[in-house]
C-alpha cells in the first residue's frame, strides 16, 4: 500500500517508537498520522509539531471500547477513513510468578498488563479493521494493514516478564487467524518483535544498565534507531506479499534470564 496521503492509526503515538514513527510516517512517506494515547500533553505537542492538516490527536484508553469508538469517530471526522494500524501502546510492570516470601503473586498485576498489551491491541486492531473493510480497494486489492508490536519478550522473556511475554506472544498469535479472516478483505496484518531501541525512556537510564543491555545484542552491536523501526511499520504497510508474520527487528539478540 502506498502510504501517500494515507491514514494510519498509531496507539502510544505520543511518545517512543509511536511518536517516532509517527513523525516518520508524515515526514518520510506523506502519510496523515492518527495518534491514540493518554499523554494529552505529548499528543498536543505532537500534532503541534506535524501540523494539523497531517496530525490529530485522541486522547485514548486502549483498553475501552467506548474511549477507542470516539476516537475513531474522530479520525474519521477529520480524515475520513483508516487505511493503517500501528498498535504501539503498552505496559511493561515487572511480573513474577512467585513474590518474595514464595507465594503465589496475584492475578492483579497480570490482569492489567494482559489487558493493555493484548486486549488493548485487539480492541484497536477490530475497530480500525471495521473501517478499513469500508475503503474502496487500490489497485492491489488492498483495503487496509494492521501492524501489531510484539517484543522479543515473546520469544525468550526474561524472570520477571511472565506477564509482558505471555501479552506479547498472544500479539504474535492473532496474525495468521487474524490475516486469515482479514486477507479476503484486503487487509493484511503482521507484526514486529523489537529488541533494544534507543527511546527516551532506555536513554534515560543509568550508562551502566545501558551498557549492559547493548551487551546482549549479537550485531551490530549497539541500540537500535528510532528511524530503523519506523522503517520496518512503512516497509509491512507497503509491500503487499507481508502477511500473517512476525519480524524480529533486535540485531540477532537472545536476551539471558536476567
Amino acid at each position: 500500500m502506498d502510504l501517500q496521503n494515507r491514514v494510519v492509526v498509531i496507539t502510544g503515538g505520543a511518545s517512543g517508537l509511536g511518536q517516532a514513527t509517527a513523525k516518520y510516517m508524515v515526514r518520510e512517506k506523506g502519510a496523515k498520522v492518527a495518534l491514540l494515547d493518554l499523554n494529552e500533553e505529548a499528543g498536543v505537542a505532537s500534532v503541534e509539531e506535524l501540523g494539523d492538516a497531517n496530525a490529530i490527536f485522541c486522547p485514548t484508553d486502549v483498553t475501552s471500547e467506548a474511549s477507542i469508538d470516539n476516537a475513531i469517530a474522530a479520525i474519521i471526522d477529520k480524515f475520513g477513513a483508516i487505511h493503517a494500524d500501528i498498535n504501539a501502546a503498552g505496559i511493561p510492570l515487572p511480573c513474577k510468578v512467585l513474590d518474595r516470601e514464595g507465594k503465589a503473586s496475584g492475578l492483579k498485576k497480570y490482569a492489567q498488563v494482559i489487558n493493555v498489551n493484548l486486549n488493548g491491541v485487539y480492541n484497536v486492531m477490530a475497530k480500525c479493521a471495521e473501517q478499513m473493510a469500508k475503503n474502496e480497494p487500490d489497485e492491489k486489492g488492498e483495503r487496509g494493514v494492521i501492524v501489531n508490536i510484539s517484543s522479543g519478550a515473546a520469544f525468550e522473556g526474561q524472570i520477571g516478564q511472565s506477564a509482558y511475554s505471555a501479552s506479547k506472544a498472544g500479539v504474535n498469535g492473532m496474525n495468521i487467524p487474524a490475516a486469515r479472516e482479514l486477507g479476503p478483505l484486503g487487509i493484511r496484518v503482521n507484526s514486529i518483535a523489537p529488541g533494544l531501541f534507543g527511546t527516551p525512556l532506555v536513554k534515560s537510564l543509568d550508562e551502566i544498565v545501558q551498557q549492559s543491555l547493548i551487551n546482549m545484542c549479537e550485531a551490530p552491536k549497539r541500540m537500535g534507531e528510532m528511524d530503523e523501526f519506523a522503517h520496518t511499520c512503512a516497509f509491512l504497510i507497503e509491500n503487499a506479499y507481508m502477511n500473517g508474520r512476525v519480524i524480529r527487528l533486535d540485531a540477532a539478540t537472545v536476551m539471558q534470564a536476567k
